[in-house]
């Protein structure tokens, strides 16, 4: 049968796999890089412009300072990523932050954690989605007022990729990674060959003056360095996702996600440096507005890498190709949070903290539910706030930094609980060493993650302080909840005791093969009545009897079918549901349409499971929903 024949959900997602074919879905380094690394390696093509957006609210005089703040967000970024190489190593069973906080300072740290995650990684979509739009619109300004439907269109798209499995997203998503890489160093050799020809390059808008908002003097300098630190460590986003993937990786898995990870590092840091010299030796200048640097109100403002790849490469091919990798590896930045969040929720859901759904693989071996419900909170973010980069950047890092610090705390107990569990004295220097290196990161860590809260509270970031412990309570209730619900469905000495009776009962509006069908099925179950009455009647004469109600239902092939039929079946089951004593007996009528008959005649349902098929009356299944 061919994909078109069996629906779109086929043709947009491929074949259903076996679960003996997850070890294929495996990914060797190459593709892990742009899985799991596009956020850290996409982060620099912004993480500058936001420095110097702060910067700029105090003048041109302020814009030095851009230099030691790149100069800690570098040293911070090496100490990060050098720490989760520890974490990758002590749990090849992924989790990142969660597993790690819960394991080493207890189940609420670990949720802690797991909220922060949750939280970021629907920020890492909305960002990276509206800032490659914005990288779009930099080339092509009249692509401006479509930036709410083109970001929604990215996102739909990518969660339609990520649906169809982890190794053909990344196989899709290579290209693009690695062709941002190549731009963005071929954008650096040109730069340093022109300079040194002894040309004297200059940003497009390096002549525009920059008008302060306000007057820094002492302690506001102070915090305005602060602040502008805080949304250059923008750069740091992604880099525990490789953490959280460690199972996603070929053998041996903890290795081959150390060595990534330690290639992202070189790359993040390496392209961070490189767009930081040269924003700054270029004198690029940008501004919250185009007023701001003197220029109408309506006039289209490009970002900080657009004007570096202007003045290095010209309007021109090359400069066309910097804009395209750019918007396309921040689009494609979404797709680490697209990996993270359905793995971090599937843990969440084993462990009972989220619903049970989130832990089934679909189809192609994926966490569906958890992309898809990734995918609606993204767009709804991004719609209100109306893809506006700069007011939904102001809500991101928080998380990311109460992650790191719990996850760095915890690493540094569990190297503490190696050293007590007395092992020899080669191995007791590498764990010190261990430790002294999470030890450090965490205290980075949550260095920064004061200062963020700082200066980005009263900014928008106010709101995902409220998100985070929310997430926190509701994960605790669904929980509770679970707890609840398995003590009381654990079976008693007593057992469960026998009806006396059993009443069935089929509601009959018109004489037809499907009550028919109906009929006969529930005389097949021998019960002590059969009838045609309403259940309330019986029920109140004899309490202690069982009622069983034959519904029959059509069963039809399209989804818009279901609009036109079994509609009174569903309002009467819904009643019955909350009914005590009363159970619903569905019995399935197959319309001779359900059935998609193949060119050797055999019958084969729309799904492609096997079916037997009579010739004058199609045989159901029923199933039993019990009321409480």
């Amino acid at each position: 049968m061919s994909v078109l024949r069996e629906g779109p959900k086929r043709l947009f997602l491929g074949r259903p796999m076996r679960s003996s074919q997850l070890s294929e879905t495996l990914l060797p380094k190459k593709l892990a890089m742009p899985v799991f690394c596009s956020d850290p390696l996409s982060s620099v093509a912004y993480a500058t412009e936001e420095i110097l957006l702060i910067l700029s609210l105090a003048g041109l005089a302020f814009l030095h300072l851009a230099w030691y703040v790149a100069a800690v967000i570098v040293a911070l970024l090496a100490v990060v990523t050098v720490s989760y190489r520890q974490t990758c190593r002590a749990y090849p069973n992924g989790g990142g932050a969660y597993a790690v906080a819960r394991a080493n300072l207890g189940e609420s740290a670990g949720l802690a954690a797991a909220s922060a995650l949750l939280v970021d990684y629907v920020l890492t979509v909305a960002v990276s989605v509206v800032a490659g739009v914005a990288a779009l619109t930099s080339a092509f300004p009249e692509l401006s007022r479509h930036a709410v439907s083109l970001s929604v269109g990215f996102v739909v798209l990518l969660t339609v990729m990520n649906l169809r499995g982890v190794r053909e997203s990344g196989t899709a998503f290579a290209v693009p990674t690695y062709g941002f890489l190549l731009g963005i160093y071929v954008m650096f050799a040109v730069a340093a060959y022109r300079t040194l020809s002894g040309e004297h390059l200059l940003a497009p808008t390096a002549g525009l003056p920059i008008h302060p908002e306000h007057s820094y003097v002492g302690l506001g300098v102070v915090l305005l360095a602060m602040r502008a630190f805080a949304s250059g460590c923008t750069a740091l986003t992604g880099v525990e996702a490789i953490s959280n993937g460690v199972p996603a990786f070929q053998k041996p898995k903890a290795k081959n996600a150390a060595d990534t990870l330690a290639i992202m590092g070189f790359f993040s840091i390496t392209m961070f440096i490189g767009i930081t010299v040269l924003a700054l030796t270029l004198q690029v200048h940008v501004a919250e507005s185009p007023t701001d640097l003197g220029l109408p109100a309506d006039t289209p403002t490009q970002t900080a890498l657009a004007q570096i790849a202007q003045t290095v490469f010209g309007i021109g091919p090359l400069f066309y190709y910097i804009q395209a990798a750019t918007a396309a590896i921040l689009i494609l930045a979404a797709n680490t949070a697209f990996n993270g969040f359905p793995l971090l929720a599937s843990l969440l859901a084993t462990d009972r903290f989220l619903p049970r759904q989130l832990r089934n693989r679909g189809d192609r071996l994926v966490y569906s539910n958890g992309i898809i419900l990734l995918a609606l909170f993204a767009i709804a973010l991004i719609v209100a706030f109306q893809a506006n980069v700069s007011s939904i950047i102001q809500l991101y890092i928080i998380g990311v930094f109460v992650s790191f610090t719990l996850s760095q705390l915890g690493m540094v107990r569990h190297w503490q609980r190696e050293l007590a569990s007395g092992n020899p004295s080669s191995s007791r220097t590498r764990i010190r060493r261990s430790q002294a290196i999470n030890a450090t990161g965490a205290t980075f860590t949550a260095i920064v993650l004061i200062i963020v809260l700082i200066t980005k509270f009263t900014h928008g970031a106010w709101i995902v302080t409220i998100a985070m412990p929310l997430l926190f309570v509701t994960m605790q209730g669904i929980r509770r909840h679970y707890r609840r619900v398995t003590a009381e469905l654990t079976p008693t000495p007593a057992g469960v005791s026998l009806p006396s009776r059993i009443h069935a009962i089929v509601p009959v509006s018109r004489l037809l093969l499907p009550t028919l069908q109906t009929l006969a099925f529930a005389r097949a179950t021998h019960p002590s009545t059969l009838t045609a009455l309403t259940v309330r009647k019986i029920r109140r004469d004899s309490p202690r009897d069982a009622i069983c109600v034959f519904i029959p239902e059509y069963v039809v092939s399209h989804w818009w079918e279901h609009l036109l039929h079994n509609q009174s079946a569903l309002r009467l089951k819904a009643r019955l549901l909350f009914t005590p004593g009363v159970m619903v007996c569905s019995v399935p009528y197959h319309l001779t349409s359900s059935y998609n008959l193949d060119t050797n005649g055999a019958a084969s349902s729309i799904d492609g499971s096997e079916v037997t098929h009579h010739t004058q009356l199609h045989s159901a299944k029923s199933s039993v929903t019990t009321a409480r």
